[in-house]
C-alpha cells in the first residue's frame, strides 16, 4: 500500500485511512457530512497526491494528444487547461483528465490513480507506433498534490501566494511561490466549488499543507471529496464509466470535439451519433428516505433497468441521490424509478444534472 508524502500530517491530526486505489488514504477527519458542508460554504484541503502527474514534452506532443483525447489540445492557449477524454479505437473511455498547457510542447496531464500504468502504457504504444517525438516525465512520486475547495479559498491562500489569485480565471495554470516554495497552481477541482490545485516538491509539501490549515482551511477526506463530486454531477472513472462506455452513454458528448480530423474512438461515436444510444446515464433523486450505493438495482414497475454507479445522501439537497444506466426510453426527466435498497423499493425520480451549482459572483 502506498503512502502520500503527506501521510504523517493525516495521522497526527486523526485521519481515519483506508485503502483507496493502492495508497492508504485519509477517507474522513471531523466527519464527512461536517466536511461536505465546510466544502460548501468555507473551504476544505484535500490531499490528492494519490493523482498521477505525468509532464508529456516533444515536438509531437500536442499532435499526440490531439489524437489520443476527444478535445482540441494543439491549439490550446498556454496556461490553460482543458477536461478531457482518453478512449480506446471501440470509444470506451480508458480514462478522464485534465490536460494543462504550459508551452506548446509541454503538457501536463493527470490521470486518475488506478489508470495512470494504464495510460503511460498507452501513450508510449501511440508514440512508438507513429515515431512521434514525445516524452514522459512522471512526477507523481516526486511531488504532492494538494486541492483547496470552497468560496473562502481565495482569502485563506492569497497571503502565502505570489499571484494574484484573484486575476486567475477557472481552468488556468501557473507557476508562483506558495510560502516562498515554487510551486504549480492550477484553478481546477473536483467539488463543484471554486478551487485551486497545487503541486508542488515534496520537500515542503507538508509545510504548504499545514499553514493553509493554520490559515483557515479544513482538512476533509475522500468521503467528503466523493459526495461533493457526485452533487456536483462529477463522473468517477471506475465507477460511473470505464472503457466499455462511450463519451455519449456516459452524458459527455460536449467534451467530444466531433470537428477534429480524427482522434481514437471517433468513428464509433460518429456512428452513436447518428444512429442514437441505447443506454444512457441518468441523475435521480430518491423520494422516500434511504442512501442508494453503487451496485444497487434500478427498477421500473418491477422490472430491473439498470443499476446504481454512484450513491450517496446528499446532506446539501437532504436527500439520497445517485447515478445509474438505463435504456435510454427511461432516461427522461421525472421518469418513475425504484431503488432497490436492500431489499426495500424506494421511490426515486430522474433528475437533471448536476444536482448542486454554486451561485456565481455577476
Amino acid at each position: 500500500m502506498k503512502r502520500t508524502p503527506l501521510y504523517g500530517e493525516h495521522t497526527d491530526r486523526g485521519g481515519k485511512l483506508v485503502p483507496f486505489a493502492g495508497w492508504e488514504m485519509p477517507i474522513q477527519f471531523s466527519g464527512i457530512l461536517s466536511e461536505v458542508k465546510i466544502v460548501r460554504h468555507s473551504a476544505g484541503i484535500f490531499d490528492v497526491s494519490h493523482m498521477g502527474r505525468l509532464f508529456i514534452s516533444g515536438n509531437d506532443a500536442a499532435k499526440l494528444l490531439d489524437l489520443l483525447t476527444t478535445s482540441h489540445i494543439a491549439t490550446m492557449p498556454s496556461g490553460k487547461a482543458k477536461y478531457t477524454l482518453i478512449c480506446n479505437e471501440n470509444g470506451g473511455i480508458i480514462d478522464d483528465t485534465i490536460i494543462y498547457k504550459h508551452t506548446n510542447n509541454k503538457f501536463l496531464m493527470i490521470p486518475n490513480a488506478s489508470n495512470e500504468e494504464t495510460i503511460i502504457e498507452w501513450i508510449n504504444k501511440y508514440a512508438n507506433d507513429l515515431n512521434y517525438d514525445v516524452e514522459i516525465n512522471r512526477v507523481t512520486t516526486e511531488t504532492v498534490m494538494i486541492a483547496l475547495q470552497g468560496p473562502q479559498i481565495t482569502q485563506i491562500l492569497q497571503p502565502i501566494c505570489s499571484i494574484d489569485l484573484l486575476n486567475m480565471k477557472p481552468f488556468s495554470i501557473i507557476e508562483g511561490d506558495i510560502l516562498g516554495y515554487n510551486s504549480i497552481i492550477a484553478t481546477t477541482g473536483y467539488t463543484g466549488e471554486m478551487g485551486v490545485e497545487i503541486i508542488c516538491n515534496i520537500d515542503y509539501g507538508s509545510a504548504i499543507w499545514s499553514e493553509l490549515i493554520n490559515l483557515g482551511a479544513t482538512p476533509c477526506g475522500l468521503g467528503a471529496r466523493d459526495i461533493l463530486r457526485i452533487e456536483a454531477g462529477l463522473l468517477l472513472h471506475g465507477s460511473d464509466m470505464n472503457d466499455d462506455i462511450t463519451p455519449l452513454e456516459a452524458g459527455l458528448e460536449r467534451f467530444v470535439a466531433f470537428d477534429k480530423s480524427t482522434f481514437c474512438g471517433k468513428s464509433i461515436m460518429l456512428d452513436q451519433q447518428e444512429v442514437g444510444i441505447n443506454k444512457s446515464l441518468i441523475g435521480f433523486k430518491l423520494e422516500d428516505k434511504g442512501i442508494p450505493r453503487h451496485g444497487y438495482k434500478i427498477y421500473q414497475n418491477n422490472d430491473t433497468i439498470g443499476e446504481v454507479t454512484s450513491g450517496s445522501y446528499s446532506p446539501t439537497l437532504d436527500t439520497g441521490i445517485g447515478l445509474g444506466y438505463v435504456p435510454i426510453e427511461f432516461a427522461k426527466e421525472a421518469t418513475e424509478l425504484q431503488i432497490d435498497i436492500r431489499g426495500r423499493m424506494t421511490k426515486a425520480k430522474v433528475a437533471p444534472l448536476p444536482f448542486y451549482s454554486r451561485k456565481r459572483s455577476k
